[in-house]
């Protein structure tokens, strides 16, 4: 019998592991740990928290719709597998998982491979969270060093992906035999010493909404038009796929080959670019989850931190991007660069600060994305945006929602202002933009010389 443990791959189609139990013919147990680490300080309830619960809820439907059991149990990792290699029968012969490579899970999965070492157990770890195999990537392009610039990345990685995709695998959960811990030897004992909390426990968290729903329509309608909409906010143009992408509910490879061949897809497979892009950086760059340690960012201070997450800045379009972020989960990718600028650079607050935040109210949040973004906008990091480019949001918001129309529907108090005053600054604004730009690219110059 083999362990598959489920993390950010919630689906029950097209997994690398799937295939890699199929093919091994044995039965399987299958198991999502819900890990203490993660959920701390009430991330339960925030909206990246809520998230992947929700899709947590809808997996576990899932096997129930086929006849299956997806055993969820809350403990950490490492010891909630001990114990299983210990105490179930028949013995587990070999754990599959997928791979992650954040300084957490690199630590959570080395103290899982300890544990199945000291059983005598295998443990097989494949990836499946990125578009292109990033190591086969490096090694087809030639290069000693890793690309550090988005572009000649671009072009490589389409050359890359046009002879050597894999394609979205047919095989599901269907195709699997799998057991669960209530028939096992032990699996009950087991079941009741790792119980969730009553706070995670259904009926608390809706299931999530199929993504493949959302696909169809995003393919349908929204692709054509995307790289003309994608950055006028006020209009949902976007594919809000990222919830579901980033928690692996639906595969990335159902979503590259969605939109082969529809007219004008070229932008939206630049995102998709960026995605493998930003996770390459992880992987090649050994300063990506470090960089507040390379650098002395004493200059910079949390002055100004709360009154921008409290969205009580007096910029308009960030206080309204701020309020839909805390309020929903959600904020375009346009206002992200935006927020993230003004709060690293004018208001020359610590990236890791907004960082941090974002990983709780980020309905969509992945870690090494998420930590991308934020260090492009703090001139960190590959191809980051030179710390004299400093986004001002005043243009920002004039150029992308001319009529206000996002301010008006996140601040109603500003409704009743014009198409021109609503973008500007209000009278209690907490820094003046264009002194604040000249005093950030001072600062940044010294921090980065």
């Amino acid at each position: 019998m083999k362990l598959f443990v489920h993390r950010k791959d919630l689906r029950i189609g097209d997994l690398a592991g799937f295939d890699y139990l199929h093919a091994a013919g044995e039965p399987s147990l299958h198991l999502l740990i819900l890990d203490p680490f993660l959920l701390k300080r009430d991330r339960h309830l925030a909206h990246s928290g809520v998230n992947f619960l929700r899709h947590a809820v809808r997996l576990q439907a899932q096997y129930a719709e086929l006849g299956r059991t997806l055993d969820i149990v809350y403990g950490d990792p490492a010891e909630v597998i001990d114990d299983i290699l210990a105490g179930v029968s028949p013995a587990c012969s070999e754990i599959v998982l997928h791979a992650d490579f954040t300084p957490y899970a690199l630590v959570r999965d080395r103290r899982i491979r300890d544990a199945a070492e000291r059983r005598g157990v295998r443990v097989t770890a494949l990836v499946d969270h990125t578009l292109a195999d990033l190591p086969a990537l490096q090694h087809y392009a030639g290069r000693a060093e890793p690309y550090k610039v988005y572009t000649p990345f671009y072009r490589k990685w389409s050359e890359f992906l046009g002879l050597y995709h894999r394609p979205a695998s047919p095989l599901t959960l269907r195709d699997l035999s799998t057991v669960s811990l209530a028939t096992v030897e032990g699996g009950p004992a087991l079941l009741a010493r790792w119980p969730l909390p009553w706070a995670l426990a259904a009926p608390a968290y809706p299931a999530a909404e199929a993504p493949e729903d959302r696909l169809r329509e995003f393919v349908a309608q929204h692709v054509p038009s995307y790289a003309e909409r994608r950055d006028h906010y006020a209009y949902d143009g976007t594919s809000s796929l990222s919830p579901a992408i980033n928690t692996g509910a639906i595969s990335i490879r159902a979503v590259y080959e969605a939109v082969q061949g529809c007219e004008l897809a070229g932008a939206w497979l630049r995102q998709l670019a960026w995605r493998d892009f930003y996770i390459y950086q992880s992987l090649y760059d050994a300063d990506f989850f470090s960089y507040e340690k390379r650098y002395d960012l004493s200059a910079l201070s949390d002055r100004h931190f709360d009154s921008w997450r409290q969205a009580r800045t007096g910029i308009p379009v960030v206080d309204a991007a701020m309020t839909e972020l805390n309020e929903t989960g959600r904020m375009p990718n346009r206002l992200r660069m935006i927020t993230a600028m003004f709060l690293t650079k004018n208001l020359q607050c610590p990236f890791t600060l907004g960082e941090q935040y974002f990983r709780y109210k980020l309905s969509d949040y992945d870690n090494t994305l998420n930590r991308g973004g934020w260090l492009w906008c703090a001139s960190l990091g590959f191809d980051a945006a030179p710390y004299f480019r400093i986004m001002n949001p005043v243009t920002q918001s004039q150029t992308h929602d001319p009529a206000g129309l996002y301010i008006r529907r996140w601040l109603p108090a500003l409704a009743g202002l014009s198409d021109k005053a609503i973008h500007l600054p209000l009278p209690q604004a907490i820094v003046d933009l264009k002194a604040s730009r000249a005093a950030a690219i001072d600062c940044y110059r010294t921090i980065l010389q």
